[in-house]
């Protein structure tokens, strides 16, 4: 279904793991900046229509529901949640686990967090940061840690929208290998580590995460990381407004 140009195709929990035969399933966690990053780029945009996306975000999913009815019993599966429901999954269908990206603090304590409350398969790598368009060196490093482990699903904690091109530019290498899930994640690996505290529920149902997360981030760029995404709400009845590439 439609919601500020984008093709939100995963609308409950249970979407999450459905996939055809021999497919790599490639999975978009869709907040504020995300629609206003593919209504300003439309390689962005192509991506996530031509893949999965849930809503991540309590604004933009009240939003979704005031626009239309179709929206109704669809809920919020932001990579900060998912990725428990994604370990939990693994468990039960004996599935390898790779975290790529995040801090190397934050990526290694998460990989321990969660082989030890679920006792999966599971691994990580966070390489030495690199602008995109990444170096074939960086390219290399991270495929050839995820070759050796071979796993199931992957996520990718480059922020967006880097995690993104990572991915698609990727996307055979992926395939040849049997990566069954691939989720681009932004900071999750820093939520299951610790490292940032999660709103209280509260907070996440009126909306205010970003706020929450800026007293513990207190920075210029995360200021306007929230005025960025913020302009979400003019792409709600109006069509994309495409930005040089």
């Amino acid at each position: 279904m439609i919601f500020c140009n984008i093709n939100f195709n995963i609308l409950t929990k249970d979407q999450l793991f459905l996939r055809a035969e021999n497919e790599t399933k490639c999975i978009a966690t869709v907040n504020a900046q995300f629609i206003v990053l593919a209504n300003t780029n439309k390689r962005y945009m192509e991506y996530i229509n031509n893949n999965y996306s849930t809503f991540d975000g309590e604004v933009p999913l009240k939003k979704a529901n005031a626009y239309s009815k179709d929206f109704k019993d669809t809920v919020k599966l932001p990579g900060s949640e998912i990725v428990y429901d994604f370990a939990q999954y693994a468990k039960e269908n004996n599935l390898k686990t790779f975290y790529l990206g995040g801090y190397e603090d934050s990526n290694a304590e998460a990989v321990r967090v969660m082989r030890e409350k679920y006792g999966i398969e599971i691994e990580g790598f966070s390489p030495k940061y690199e602008p995109y368009p990444f170096s074939e060196n960086f390219r290399n490093k991270c495929l050839s840690r995820i070759e050796s482990f071979k796993p199931d699903i992957i996520f990718v904690g480059f922020g967006a929208p880097k995690q993104e091109w990572f991915i698609e530019e990727n996307k055979d290498f992926f395939n040849k290998l049997g990566v069954k899930y691939l989720i681009g994640s932004g900071g999750t690996f820093e939520f299951v580590s610790g490292k940032i505290k999660r709103a209280p529920k509260w907070i996440s149902k009126i909306g205010l995460e970003g706020i929450y997360r800026l007293f513990q981030e207190f920075n210029l760029s995360r200021i306007k990381r929230i005025l960025y995404s913020m302009k979400f709400y003019r792409y709600i009845n109006h069509p994309p407004k495409w930005e040089k590439l």
